[in-house]
This record gives C-alpha cells, structure tokens and sequence, in this order.
C-alpha cells in the first residue's frame, strides 16, 4: 500500500478527470437517441484510455478510483442504474481502457505522441478495435444478467459506441495533455488557413448533417484538409467539432440520423458508423501527413547535413561533366581561391582551361592538363601533385584526386574530384630528406665504428668511420663480408663468435670488448655492443651495433693498475697505519700493516667481515682514553671538521704504547664530505723522550729558579742594606752623645729620630716587597696618570738619549683620576719603558721611536699603551711568566711583577705583536677602585 500511496497523482489532476469523465457521461447520454437500447457514443473510453496511456502503471489505482467515482455521480444523475449495473459497467470500462492502455504502450514501446502511422495503427486497432470488447462483453453480459436488454442486441452498440469514443476523444486528450504547457507556433498565414478551415468545415458539416446534402460523408474533404494540413491537432479539433455538431442535429432532430422509432435502432448504428469512418479516416490520413512531412523533414535535414559537410570537410571538392568542364567548387575551394565556377568564363579558351591557367602553378599547368585530358579519354582514376595558387597569391602544394561516376552502361556521368593542402606535409618531407642527409652525415662522421645486421647475422651497414678503419670500400658488399671474417684477433675470433651468436638466437644484447685489425695490421682494443630493433610482435627485425676504440683507455687502465698496485704496496709498506671511512664513520679500508695488527691482538678478527669503530676502540684503546677518542670522532663526523688525537693502544701481552691519529675529510666539488682518511702513528718512543725532556727542563728550570733567587735576595739585601747601616751608624752616634759628660740629650734625641727614619724606610722596602708577592693590601691615593708618566719620562730621559732612543707621548686630555699606589705603577712604566729601550737598543737600524699613549677605555676606565720597534717575541703569554726573560742577563721577574701589580689595582696587563716588527705592552686602570686596598 505504500507504494501505492507514494505514486499518487497530483489532487488537482485527479480532480480535472473526475469532472472530465463526468462531463464526458452527460455528453454520452446526450447522443443516446434510441431510449432503452443504451447510448450511441461513450467518450469517457477514450478519455479514460488516453490518460493510462501517459500516466504511470504505479498510478493506475489511483485514476480506476477516480473514474468509479465519476461514473456513479454520473449514474446518480444521468443513468439511474442500480449500483450493482453501474459498478460492473465501471468494472468493464476500467478493464477496456488497461487493456487498451497496456497494448498501445507496448505496440509504440515509447511514450505515445501520435506522430507516426505505428502509433496512429496501434491506437485504432488495439485501443479502438480490441480494447472494447472487453468493455462491451462485461457491459452487454450486465445488462443481460440483470433482464435490462438482451446481450445480442446491446453488444453491437456498445463495442461500435467505446471505439468510437476512443478515435474521437483519446486523440483530442493526448494532444491536450501533452501540450498542456506548450504554445501555438502557427504564422500568420496557417493562422488565417486555419480560420478558412473552420469555416468551411462548419458549413459542409451543417448543410450535410441537416439534410440539404443528401450524403453525410460529404464532410470528408475538408475533415481530411485539417488532418493533411495541421495532422492530429487539426484531426482531433475538428473530430471533436463533428460529433459536437452531429450531436446537435441529432438532438435537435434535424440530422439524417434522427426519425421515426422503427428506424431509430438503424440511425443509431449509421451514426455510430459515420462518426467511427470519420475518425479513423482522419487520424490515419494525420498519420500518414505527420510522416510525410517528417519524411521531408529529414531529407531537408540530410541534404542540409550532407551540404555542410560538402563545405566543410577540410578538402577541397569539385565535379565535371564528362568533357572536363568544372561545374561545382566546395565552400573550402571557393575561400582558398577566393574564385568561385562561374569566375572561370573567359573568351576564347574553355572553363577547364581557364581554371588551369588562371589557379595551377606555371610550372605544373602543362603537366596537370596533359594527365586531366588523358584521364578523360581513357576514365582512368586523376591522381597528381601539384602547387594551387591561393586567394593572397601564395601558391600551396596539392595532392590532388578524382574518380568517375558511371551509369548502369558504364558510361562516365561525372567526374568528382578531391585535393587536399598537403603544403606542410611536402616542406615537412623535404625537412626529412635534409634531416636524413643530416642523419647520413652524422652517422658518416660520428667518431665511432656503426654497423647494421639482419637477424641472421649478415652484415648490411657500416658506416665511414667503420670503412676508413678497415679499409672497405662500401659499395663492394663481398669485399665487406670477407673483411668481417678476418677482422677480429684470432685469440678473439671464438669468442666474438659465440657471444654474437648467442645473441641472434636469444635476442639479448650484445656486449663485449675484442681486438679488431686496423687497414694497417695493426690491432685495437674495441668495446662493441649490439641492441635489437623489433616489430609490434616483438621479432628482431635488425641489429644495429656500435663499437669504439678503446685501445688507449686499455693500456690506460693496464697503467692506472700499476699504478695502484705500486701505490698499494707503497701503502702496506710505509710504517704507519692507514685507514678509511664513509661520511657518516663506517669503516671501508685499512691497510696490510693495520690489519697485521688486528690479527696479531685481535684473535677473532675476520677481514671479510664488516668492522665496527665502537668495538675496535673497546679493544685496541686504553679504558682512560677509548670515551675521549669516541668522542673525539663523533665531533669529527658532526662538525666536519678533522682532528688531530693521542692515546694508548694496546700491543700484545697487553702492553699499550702511545700513538697519534690524524683525522681529515675529503670533499667532493659541492664540499660535501666524500671520505674520511686517518693515520696512525706510533709516538711511544718520541712521548716517552719528551718526558725525559720534560724532567730535565723542571730540573734546570729549578736551578736557575734558585740562582735566579739568589741575585733577587742579594738585590733586596742591597736595598735593605742602606737603612739598615744608617740606624747602625746613628745608634753608634746616639751612643756617643749620651756617653758625654755631661750627656748631650739634644743631639741624642736627633740622632734618635734619624734612626726612626732609616728603620721605617728599611721596614717600608720590605712591606712592599711582600706586598708585592702577597698580594698585601696598600694605600692608596688619586693620581694624575698623565702626570705620572710624564715624571718617569723625564727620570728616564737621560738614559733614553744615551741610546739614541727618542720617546714621542700622546696623552689624552680630561683622563679621570685614578686611585692607585704611586711608586708601584711608576714601577710598572719604568720597566715598561725601560724594556722597550733595550729592545730596540739591540736593533741595528738606528735611531729608535718609544710611543707612548692614552686615552679611556670605556667610561670608567683609562689605558695606557707602551710601543716599541723592537725584535719582538713569538709567545705573548709566556713573557709574562716568572723567571723568562729573552735579555742575556735578565732575572725574568720583571714583567711578572708589573702583571701583579695591575692586577692588584683592578686592572689587567697584556701584550701585543706588532706588524712586521716590535711589540706593545698596553695595561688598564679602572677609575673607581677601593682607597684603603
């Protein structure tokens, strides 16, 4: 049931019917003129029957339910059946209008339009002529079953009644409902043909049906007019209009089919008749009019089709007559000549000659006339190239063809004729011709040996190059042969042989290399190799071969191994150990004395197995070093950087010697990592040397460390020595006067205080001294740095000028004060001072400039800056150092204690190479540095 619900028609179309089918029953019983015998003409037939016809079998409940519906209104107020009569005779109805639905629908196998004479037959034989009996057995049987007419009497009625309500209301129905939302397309002339129709069709059907015109039949000209003219539409309308008017006379009693009751029973069935022959005759005359005028259609269709084509094909097309005279250019032809046929005429030379000098090329005219005239006199087949002059003048090649068409006799009617722009084709053709000389030449002058075989293995080709090598003259095929039988070495000619073989039988590549004899005798190295040319089926059909001479290559390789050999034995000679490995540190060679030594401390080490760096390191390296040498190399294969590597590797009886690695990448011409290379160098013996060395050096180092002291000490014993003899000298001088009589208390007490003094200066000495080593803290007060070094410049002026040494100073201005102890730093720029002037006092250039400078460093501190010319030194650091010195008597403590002292004041000393000759000696001072340090 839910389908049945789903494929329901719209509610305002099932109304329309309903009302239709009503309507269509009171206009039945209008026409029942015999009372009792039922009625003449039962439209709802062919109403009902052209609406199954175009709805769908899904919906067809629903329409049989309208029409129960409107058939018992209808029987309520028109027939006065008893329910039971009018639900069989719905019954009957229904099943006629199924049944003539089903089998037009499945006669046409397409939806129904009533265009063609199939659909028109189908439609008047099955619809009209078998669909009602089923209508007027079921109804005939009813009527007599319920005693309201005999079943022989009613049957002929109502068959002759439902079809011909079917041939006069289906067709209407199926026009209307399939035009329902279409519009009229007549002009204005059918329109007015139209009108005339009417006319005329409305007087004839009056003047005949009302008894002027003694034969009804007489309206059938101008029934049959609108069917020819306007088809079914025209049909159905004027169908409609005759049984509208035939039922107006009728009622009226003025028709022929109307008298007296004893002849009712007979009118009716004439009626019946007359309405029936009416409708079929001008449907199928519709018919036949709609397919004629299809028919028409399509031959204008096909011949409009078949003109463009004409025009269109992208050739050029022409006819003659059997004597040669052009009669039809195709559009193309026309718009390339920009001439059409009738442009050929001209005086005194036929349209064939004209068309051949006005269109063909100079050069081509005589041979196109004189193959075109032989053609026509024999009726062989036209067939030529030649150049056709364009409309712009440009001449284009042609390929041109023509064909006779004969009668039954075999006589030439016309000529048809095709030419085709082949200009690209030719030029491309005569591009190829110079490709292929170009191809020759190449293959003639390529420096290589070409050769061509058949599958057999006959040789067909060989180019120059390959014929100036043996010595062939192309042109002599034997004397190509024979020189292939004995061109190969004899120790290569078995070889060769069975290779080349192999590969004719197989189908395999040829590739070998063989010793091939030159014009001259002499043999050359050759690399040959042959590929197979095949078909679409896969079969050889040549071999084309190419061999080059590669006899220098072979002596070169014969050299390079040689060379590699000598180079190999080189490397497993040299005594060190030499190794490889990839990018990423996967070992890939070591050379005979590494591996030696694998097998010698290694006793399950396998050559052909793949080595591993972590596990060589764990087994040959001391545990203290193996993690520093892992790390090592890892930074290496990171960073792409080489290394250089000492550690202890193990010897055997577990005895480890030091060795040093070197480490290195080679790159490729991107720089990318290609390889890494190493060397390993046993340095056990130099280590252990430098070691000897080393304790010598400390040795010596602590004997000069002790001289060296000793001088300190006697120099500090000097210093000391002075204060100290003074307090022994005025303690004697204080004794004296206080042993006096009487006792000189005032000279005692200035002899006291000049000991007091000299103890203090003595005690002063060696504060500093420890100061200076103990880092002892010292006052300290505000000083003008610039004023400090320019009373140290005139203190040392003396001593600078005994030596030729001009000091130049450039002091910089508004430098802050500086909180510093005053005779330490001057001691520090006295021995800065005085070290430049012995520097460049060793110098045999002459005069000599000492520069000294200072400026800010940063805004809370000043630099002071010390430059020489001097020799210089190669360690900047190391001068610094206690006990070095590069003078011949120097103690070496000299710059060390200056370091100590500035860095004692917060601030840093430091030296410089200068370029190419002398050093700088710069330290810094900061500005704000505690007082009481």
């Amino acid at each position: 049931m839910i389908w049945i619900w789903s494929h329901r028609p719209q509610f305002l179309h099932l109304s329309l019917f309903i009302v239709a089918y009503v309507l269509a029953c009171g206009f039945a019983q209008l026409l029942a003129i015999v009372p009792g015998t039922g009625i003449s003409i039962w439209p709802p037939s062919g109403l009902f029957m052209a609406t199954l016809i175009l709805a769908s079998r899904r919906s067809w409940p629903w329409w049989v339910l309208g029409a129960l519906l409107a058939e018992l209104f209808a029987n309520i107020l028109w027939f006065h059946n008893p329910l039971p009569v009018a639900v069989l005779l719905n019954i009957g109805n229904a099943l006629e209008a199924a049944a003539g639905a089903w089998l037009v629908n499945r006669a046409c196998r397409q939806p129904v339009r009533l265009e063609t004479l199939q659909d028109i037959l189908a439609l008047v034989v099955l619809g009209a002529g078998i669909a009602p009996l089923i209508s007027a057995t079921v109804g005939s049987a009813t009527l007599a079953w319920f005693g309201m007419q005999s079943f022989a009497a009613a049957w002929p009625l109502w068959w002759i009644g439902d079809a011909t309500g079917v041939l006069i209301v289906a067709p209407l129905a199926l026009v209307v409902f399939q035009n329902w939302h279409g519009e009229a397309h007549l002009s204005a002339t059918r329109w007015i043909e139209a009108c005339v129709l009417g006319l005329i069709f409305l007087a004839v059907a009056a003047l005949s049906l009302s008894g002027y015109l003694p034969f009804a039949y007489i309206i059938m000209p101008p029934l049959l007019w609108a069917a020819v003219r306007f088809e079914f539409k025209g049909a159905a309308v004027t169908l409609i209009l005759l049984a509208l008017i035939t039922a107006a006379f009728t009622l009226s009693g003025a028709s022929q089919f109307a008298g007296d009751p004893e002849s009712q029973k007979h009118n009716q069935i004439m009626l019946q008749l007359f309405l029936a022959i009416s409708a079929a005759s001008a449907l199928i005359v519709a018919a036949i009019s709609r397919q004629h005028h299809l028919a028409v259609a399509s031959l204008r269709e096909r011949e409009r089709e078949l003109s463009q084509l004409v025009d269109m094909v992208p050739s050029h097309l022409w006819r003659l007559t059997p004597d040669g005279e052009p009669i039809f250019f195709n559009k193309r032809m026309v718009d390339f000549l920009g001439l059409d046929v009738t442009d050929m005429e001209k005086a005194g030379m036929s349209r064939l000659e004209a068309v051949i000098s006005t269109v063909i090329h100079p050069d081509d005219a005589a041979k196109v006339k004189d193959t075109l005239s032989r053609c026509l006199a024999t009726g062989a087949p036209f067939s030529m190239r030649y150049r056709l002059r364009r409309a712009d003048s440009a001449y284009h090649w042609m390929s041109s063809r023509a064909e006779p068409m004969r009668d039954q006799n075999g006589s030439v009617i016309q000529w048809y004729g095709l030419c085709h722009d082949i200009d690209d084709q030719v030029h491309a053709e005569e591009a190829l011709r110079e490709r292929e000389r170009e191809l020759s030449l190449l293959v003639n002058m390529v420096p290589s040996n070409l050769w061509r075989l058949t599958p057999d293995g006959e040789t067909t080709l060989a180019n120059k190059h390959m014929a100036d090598f043996l010595g062939l003259d192309l042109s002599d095929k034997r004397q190509m042969e024979a020189v292939f039988e004995t061109a190969f070495h004899p120790d290569d000619v078995q070889s060769v042989s069975d290779s080349l073989t192999h590969s004719l039988k197989t189908g395999e590549t040829f590739a070998m290399r063989y010793r091939m004899r030159r014009w001259d005798g002499a043999y050359r190295w050759m690399s040959g190799r042959a590929e197979p040319l095949r078909d679409q089926d896969g079969r050889v059909v040549q071999w084309f071969g190419l061999c080059h001479d590669i006899d220098d290559q072979m002596h070169a390789e014969q050299a390079l191994r040689q060379s590699e050999r000598r180079l190999q034995q080189m490397i497993d000679a040299v005594p060190v150990r030499i190794w490889s490995m990839t990018p990423k540190g996967g070992p890939i060679y070591f050379n005979k004395r590494y591996q030696d030594y694998f097998r010698t401390v290694l006793k399950d080490f396998d050559p052909l197995e793949e080595p591993r760096v972590e596990k060589f390191v764990q087994a040959l390296i001391h545990s203290e070093d193996a993690a520093t040498v892992l790390r090592t190399l890892q930074n290496c294969f990171e960073t792409g950087i080489g290394s250089v590597m000492r550690f202890r590797w193990r010897e055997t009886d577990n005895i480890y010697r030091w060795a040093e690695c070197r480490i290195e990448p080679r790159r490729d011409e991107d720089g990318e990592i290609a390889q890494w290379y190493g060397v390993s160098t046993d340095i056990d013996d130099e280590v252990r040397a430098q070691e000897a060395l080393r304790r010598a050096s400390d040795k010596l180092a602590r004997a000069t460390q002790a001289a060296s002291l000793a001088e300190l000490s006697a120099s500090i014993a000097h210093e000391v020595n002075q204060p100290l003899a003074a307090i022994v000298a005025n303690s004697h001088a204080c004794q004296r006067w206080l042993s006096a009589e009487p006792p000189n208390v005032d000279r005692a007490k200035v002899t006291a205080e000049r000991i007091t003094r000299d103890a203090n200066a003595a005690a002063d000495v060696v504060n500093r001294i420890r100061a200076l080593f103990r880092s002892t803290p010292h006052a300290r007060s505000p000083e003008d740095v610039n004023r400090l070094i320019g009373e140290v410049c005139r203190l040392i002026a003396d001593e600078a000028a005994a030596r030729n040494i001009r000091i130049r100073v450039n002091l910089a201005p508004d430098l802050p004060s500086i909180a510093l102890d005053r005779v330490q730093v001057q001691q520090v720029i006295v021995n800065l001072i005085r070290n430049g002037i012995e520097a460049m006092d060793t110098m045999v250039n002459g005069a000599g400039v000492l520069q000294i400078s200072t400026c800010r460093d940063g805004p809370d501190a000043i630099r002071v800056q010390v430059r020489d010319a001097g020799r210089g030194f190669t360690d900047a650091e190391r001068v610094f150092e206690p006990f070095f010195t590069t003078k011949e008597h120097g103690m070496g403590m000299g710059l060390a204690i200056c370091r100590s002292i500035v860095e004692s004041h917060g601030g840093r000393l430091w030296a410089e190479r200068n370029e190419p000759q002398g050093a700088t000696f710069i330290f810094t001072l900061p500005a704000e540095v505690n007082m009481a340090l």
